[in-house]
This record gives C-alpha cells, sequence and structure tokens, in this order.
C-alpha cells in the first residue's frame, strides 16, 4: 500500500502490490502514473500478448475521431465520459475544446486512483467546462443527476464507455445498464462504445491478464457489443474495428477491439 500525500487528501488508500487496469493501461498508452507491479504486468502483455497494446492504441485513436466527428458533424458539444480512466493525451476534453472550445465535458469513475489524477481533467477553455463525479456505473440516478450540474440534459449528450464494459462480466447486464443512461438521454444523443472482440489472441491475452491479479476483463463476441446499442440507430461504418471506423488513413491489420457510435433517435 501507498500513503501518497495526494492520497491521504483524498481518503484513498492505493494497492501498489497488485497491478492496477487503470494504471496497467496508462502505462501501455505512454503516460506515466503506474508503479512497477504495473509496469511489469505491461511488459509482460507486450512480450507475449501484443494484440492487448493494440487495441488500447486503437481505442485511443477511436475517442480521438469520434469526438472530433461528434463536433464538427453532428453538432454535439456537451460529453459523459464514464469509466474515465487515468489521463494521458488527447483526453474527451482536450479534443473536444480543441473543435469547439465551448463544449462541456463530464468526467466519471470511482477509482481511488483515478481520483488523484481528477485535477488533470479539471483543466477547461474559458467557454467550456469540465467536471468529474466520482460515482459508480451501476448508479446512473446519481451520475445523471450530478451531471446535469454540468450538462442541460434537455439537448444531446454524447456518452463514452470506451474499453470499460469488460469489466462488467455478464454482457447482459452491461447492455440494460447502458440503456439505463441512454433512456436518461435527450433524442439525438450519442452512445460510442468499444470493447476487445472475442479473437483467440485476445482470449489467450484475458486469461493471462486474470491471473495477473488484476481484476478481469472479459471480452466480448460482437452479437454481445452489438446488443449494448439496441434501440439506437447505429452509424456508418457500423459495428467494427474501431481502426475501421472513419480511419485517418490506410489500415494495415485491424485491432481486435471492436465498437461503433450510435444515435438515439
Amino acid at each position: 500500500m501507498t500513503h501518497d500525500p495526494d492520497a491521504a487528501r483524498t481518503g484513498a488508500v492505493i494497492d501498489t502490490t497488485q497491478p492496477h487496469s487503470a494504471r496497467f493501461w496508462n502505462y501501455l498508452l505512454g503516460g506515466k502514473d503506474h508503479y512497477e507491479v504495473d509496469q511489469q504486468l505491461g511488459d509482460y502483455i507486450k512480450a507475449h500478448h501484443p494484440v492487448v497494446v493494440e487495441a488500447a492504441r486503437a481505442s485511443r485513436a477511436f475517442l480521438g475521431r469520434a469526438v472530433k466527428y461528434l463536433v464538427e458533424e453532428a453538432g454535439v458539444r456537451q460529453f459523459l465520459d464514464i469509466g474515465t480512466g487515468l489521463p494521458t493525451a488527447d483526453n474527451t476534453h482536450e479534443v473536444a475544446q480543441r473543435h469547439a472550445p465551448e463544449s462541456r465535458v463530464v468526467y466519471v469513475d470511482n477509482d481511488p486512483v483515478v481520483l488523484l489524477h481528477a485535477r488533470a481533467l479539471l483543466t477547461s477553455t474559458p467557454e467550456g467546462a469540465t467536471a468529474y463525479i466520482e460515482a459508480d456505473v451501476h448508479d446512473p440516478d446519481t451520475i445523471i443527476a450530478q451531471a446535469g450540474e454540468t450538462l442541460d440534459l434537455s439537448q444531446p449528450v454524447a456518452l463514452f464507455f470506451l474499453s470499460m464494459l469488460g469489466h462488467i462480466a455478464d454482457p447482459a447486464e452491461a447492455a440494460a445498464l447502458v440503456r439505463r443512461y441512454t433512456d436518461r438521454l435527450a433524442p439525438g444523443s450519442h452512445l460510442v462504445v468499444c470493447d476487445s472482440i472475442d479473437s483467440p489472441a485476445m482470449l489467450k491475452a484475458q486469461e493471462g491478464y486474470r491471473d495477473s491479479g488484476a481484476v478481469p476483463y472479459i471480452v466480448r463476441t460482437a452479437d454481445q457489443i452489438a446488443a449494448v446499442a439496441a434501440g439506437l440507430d447505429l452509424l456508418p461504418p457500423g459495428l467494427g474495428p474501431v481502426d475501421l471506423w472513419r480511419p485517418a488513413g490506410e489500415v494495415e491489420r485491424p485491432a481486435d477491439q471492436w465498437g461503433f457510435v450510435a444515435r438515439k433517435p
């Protein structure tokens, strides 16, 4: 355990003896907010399951392209990012406010590690706003109510669940939970989701990650990912590898990370 001064101020207790999903993901993305145990797992994954590294980088790039599309083409100015993870480069508010300075962004996580670094997520342009909510994803009532202090929920909101629904073991439960959020959002809102697909390589990586002692992450079938968009309109090109969602250039080998952007009618 660690008793970092920042942790003491927030009441957080950080376990540095076991790898942690947010810190591990931060390491894979080139961030600096991790411990030796997370780096050891990351190095093992890089050596034995490079498909996970590809997935991490692909999902981050997908975030940037999706936000850019939502701002420039869909006219969205409000974003609710659930399961934020540790800040790295090109966070949601940075991308959104780069293209539309008046954008308003709310981040949500219940992880004390993320809470320690939330101040990095609270920068904003003078025209826009950012906020951080410490809450559990299973409590949409609290999250939506608190998000409404920063966002105008009578207007469209872009809701993000990126590389995090796999922490909910039951895919049906995850899809039902997401529906509880989208039901509360205004017509014209969007849902952005990505998760690891059940390829042979990713299934092997899932076992290696679980055996490390980290919180398990359960990969999905294409149908299970698609079920999260029930009742919404999938936008072209639909569900598939996130590298192929409005790619910035030629894609040599799509990552085993699938996702979509959908619109609420």
